[in-house]
């Protein structure tokens, strides 16, 4: 996944992150023409009244959220526009093996923008992603309900006022455990940084598992998970940090904040919390140690039991906060990690690219993909009714808690997240101080300014 969430995610939820990554055999296909379906405007995702017609790719990563719901909500719009030619472009690796056609001015009409090897700030820099701006403004989705009012969590705007991507999967990263577990144990679930602290020192002086273990390949996950949401915190619950970050102002990595954040990372590593063998995991060698008691803790996002779905033991029942490091009594601090999509700038059907975003962002569609994926799509709904996980129930309706702050997505540029991951990984081994952490983000983030002014 995205868990892209810096990725993450996720997501979101999440988010991944990256987001996140997971494996599929899923190769580039092409879908032939259906059968006619229903005609009318607002079921069909026909633009403007316009009949779609012509040739339609749809590029889209399959990780943790699988490709199921992809697959039937394209299926559902070529049903209601037979004279449009979809092909979908998609699998584990699509990202890579489309980037020549991008590099090359080919590119699909429209992309889902998650996995490895995918940045929508990058792209956004690149020249790749149309500006959307007027026509989201006013768009409608397939129900006739405004788009912009029904997301959860709003478009970045990569300038001020200006729209070149929206977010489509709302995940958010957070810490994940097994209550059935905790209480065999008499382990008291996490609420704040005080009683997960308590709790890890009873689970330490167990033996019988680590306390905590994340994903040393891919560090965007204890970024995301921990150390966002923790630097939220330490802003006093200002998200206003965020922004700042995205944007990559001059001593922000530097900040009290950042900094405050990046104690509670080397405290958690100076009481021998972090398990040792973390580096060395990918995603799912983490996410399966976690799920066979070989660690309390996972940072992680909420598409986790779905990439995971194979492998959870009988009677694993999920445990979630979005964040451990608030103070007693504080609130929680949702970190989003949406995967958003983009109409490319070299569109050859942009009216079809257009009619399908506002095809899938409906409410039952937000429905079928919670009951497909266990994540969240990013529109605002309820989903009692579906046969939707306990977890992404639980999640939705979080967000519009007050005791919840949902901050912005961090989005920042390729180079700068892979200086932050080979950081915070360092961090966590004790191989750098939190000073050096704060002056490799500091030198990248100028030489990204940089280019930007280029």
């Amino acid at each position: 996944m995205k868990r892209n969430k810096w990725l993450n995610m996720g997501i979101s939820l999440m988010m991944v992150t990256a987001i996140a990554a997971g494996c599929s055999k899923t190769n580039t296909t092409t879908t032939p023409a259906a059968t006619p379906g229903a005609s009318s405007n607002a079921n069909s995702g026909e633009a403007g009244g316009k009949k779609l017609t012509g040739e339609f790719e749809i590029q889209y990563f399959v990780g943790g959220y699988g490709d199921t719901w992809w697959k039937a909500a394209i299926d559902e719009f070529q049903k209601a526009n037979p004279d449009l030619k979809i092909k979908q472009s998609a699998g584990a690796k699509i990202n890579d093996q489309m980037k020549p056609r991008w590099i090359q001015g080919n590119p699909p009409d429209v992309v889902y923008i998650d996995g490895a090897g995918a940045n929508a700030r990058t792209m956004y820099q690149d020249g790749q992603l149309m500006d959307i701006t007027d026509w989201l403004k006013t768009a409608k989705n397939a129900d006739g309900k405004n788009i912009m009012d029904m997301f959860i969590s709003k478009p970045e705007e990569y300038e001020a006022g200006k729209y070149y991507d929206v977010p489509l999967v709302f995940g958010s990263w957070g810490t994940f455990w097994d209550r059935a577990e905790f209480k065999k144990n008499n382990w008291e679930e996490p609420k704040d940084w005080e009683s997960f602290l308590a709790v890890g020192d009873k689970i330490k002086a167990s033996g019988k598992m680590s306390v905590y273990i994340h994903t040393g390949v891919y560090p965007y996950y204890i970024n995301g998970a921990f150390l966002d949401s923790a630097t939220v915190v330490a802003n006093n619950y200002d998200t206003s940090i965020i922004k700042k970050i995205n944007n990559m102002e001059e001593g922000v990595f530097k900040s009290e904040p950042v900094m405050k954040a990046l104690d509670k990372i080397i405290e958690m590593r100076d009481k021998g919390f972090i398990d040792k063998g973390s580096v060395a995991l990918n995603h799912t060698d983490s996410q399966t140690q976690f799920l066979q008691h070989k660690a309390a803790f996972i940072p992680n996002g909420l598409w986790v039991e779905n990439e995971m779905k194979k492998d959870v033991p009988q009677g694993f029942d999920f445990g979630f906060i979005p964040s451990v490091t608030q103070e007693k009594g504080g609130k929680n601090v949702a970190i989003p990690t949406t995967a958003t999509m983009g109409i490319a700038k070299k569109a050859k059907n942009p009216e079809a690219a257009k009619a399908f975003i506002q095809f899938i962002f409906t409410e039952k569609q937000a429905g079928k993909w919670a009951e497909a994926t266990g994540a969240l799509l990013n529109v605002k709904t309820n989903l009692d009714n579906t046969s939707a996980s306990n977890l992404a129930k639980t999640a939705i309706k979080s967000y519009s808690s007050p005791e919840t702050v949902v901050a912005p997505e961090p989005v920042i540029p390729e180079d700068l997240k892979k200086v932050r991951n080979d950081s915070t990984l360092a961090l966590t081994q004790g191989t750098i101080t939190k000073e050096e952490w704060a002056k490799r983000m500091e030198d990248e983030a100028a030489k990204q300014r940089a280019k930007l002014k280029k």
